[in-house]
């Protein structure tokens, strides 16, 4: 019997997981998550499936194989006796970044893993499903029914680079694939670019360990920071304000950038947001479509989006304001579901943060160093996956997740 087990410890990254405590709702969540995985690639050729078209990003395949393998590694492994673990080398072919567990498929190689075959890393996936269901059956323990919320967490984000990913290379084919001509997009705000006010002061920031809701590790321990009194845009930049910046000379004129950034601009030949095309069009998800004016800009880098912010005369706000802000009025427009917003935030532990011990603590507080906070949540993002305390992060060359700016001043 699974998950049973009274000595097994829950790192603390996944004690906040479950689900109104109810095995009954996590096995729904369970089914329909590892459902929408699968739903994601339905309509994909199996060339697709292989598709890594940088160093950056994954295939649709192996990100399958790479949920299913945590799923395994982390909990059918240590929780259940007798568990007919998948051959010794998938560990290394799935394994994403974790040091602890053993070793790693190099990831700019990962579009190479024609075998094992997409047959049989599904038929896998549908074992784990079983045997999990199995499990949440049986009435686990609290914690550890919260590890498999930390799994579906997981898969939710990788749900998320699934769609960048495959976006990423589709838009390398000179035939311009359509994923999906239905595929969701971020819609535009309001009119006018409007300004909200907030006082500043000293203010509460984090996910509350009392509250019982999920949240990662990175999202505590909520503590306290001093605010100047500060605004926020009411909405998102749109494109047609960012055609303003390059028709300025935006991206000819190093006045606006940090020095990597420009830096950047010169090496990498950069001259709009990641997937603009001439005449006025865009490549999405849906294909080659025209871009809409009003419509807010997205894939752009941090590098971008500073640069933008300052020839706007305004900055990119703090994490700590956004959050602040997020929580305490409803007078701002696409906080989530639109896309991730940079914040000028470099991503850090938080005041008595401390990463759970094992493999399992390298979630997150490893990458605590040269990456920016990105808050809210896009229109990639699944259901329910977005709060006002998620910490998102990136590189600040980064461009090509689902990622816009909004103004802040003073």
């Amino acid at each position: 019997m699974c998950f049973n087990q009274p000595q097994a410890k829950v790192p603390a990254c996944a004690r906040h997981g479950m689900v109104s405590g109810c095995p009954s709702k996590l096995r729904e969540r369970l089914a329909q998550v590892r459902a929408h995985s699968l739903a994601l690639v339905a309509g994909l050729e199996p060339e697709d499936l292989m598709l890594q078209g940088m160093a950056d990003a994954s295939p649709a395949k192996w990100h399958l194989g790479h949920t299913s393998w945590f799923f395994e590694t982390f909990l059918l492994k240590p929780h259940c006796p007798g568990w007919q673990a998948s051959p010794e080398l998938w560990c290394t072919l799935f394994n994403s970044y974790y040091e602890a567990v053993g070793p790693r498929h190099p990831r700019p190689e990962r579009g190479l893993l024609s075998r094992p075959p997409l047959r049989d890393l599904l038929a896998w996936r549908q074992r784990i499903d079983g045997e999990l269901d199995r499990c949440l059956s049986e009435a686990p323990a609290p914690a550890l029914q919260a590890l498999v919320e930390l799994g579906l967490q997981h898969e939710q984000q990788h749900q998320e680079l699934l769609l960048m990913d495959l976006l990423d290379g589709f838009s390398r084919n000179p035939l311009q694939p359509v994923y999906d001509p239905k595929a969701p997009a971020p819609s535009p705000g309001p009119g006018p670019l409007g300004w909200h006010n907030f006082e500043g002061g000293l203010q509460t920031i984090g996910a509350s360990a009392a509250a019982g809701s999920f949240h990662f590790d990175n999202e505590t321990p909520q503590h306290r920071v001093w605010l100047e009194p500060f605004a926020l845009a009411e909405r998102l930049v749109t494109n047609q304000e960012y055609e303003s910046f390059i028709a300025a000379g935006g991206y000819q004129r190093p006045e606006p950038w940090m020095a990597e950034g420009w830096a950047l601009v010169q090496a990498r030949g950069w001259e709009a947001p990641r997937y603009w095309r001439p005449q006025g069009m865009e490549f999405s998800l849906r294909g080659l479509q025209p871009r809409d004016p009003a419509a807010p800009v997205r894939h752009l880098s941090w590098f971008e989006a500073d640069a933008y912010a300052r020839w706007a005369q305004a900055r990119l706000p703090t994490e700590a304001e956004w959050e602040v802000a997020a929580c305490s009025t409803g007078a701002l427009a696409q906080l989530h579901g639109c896309l991730w917003q940079w914040t000028s935030s470099a991503y850090g532990p938080y005041p008595g943060f401390r990463a759970a011990a094992g493999a399992i603590g390298e979630y997150n507080g490893k990458f605590m160093s040269s990456q920016m906070v990105l808050r809210g949540s896009s229109f990639l993002t699944p259901a329910g996956h977005g709060r006002h305390t998620y910490r998102n992060f990136f590189g600040p060359h980064c461009r090509w997740q689902a990622s816009g700016l909004r103004l802040a001043r003073p």
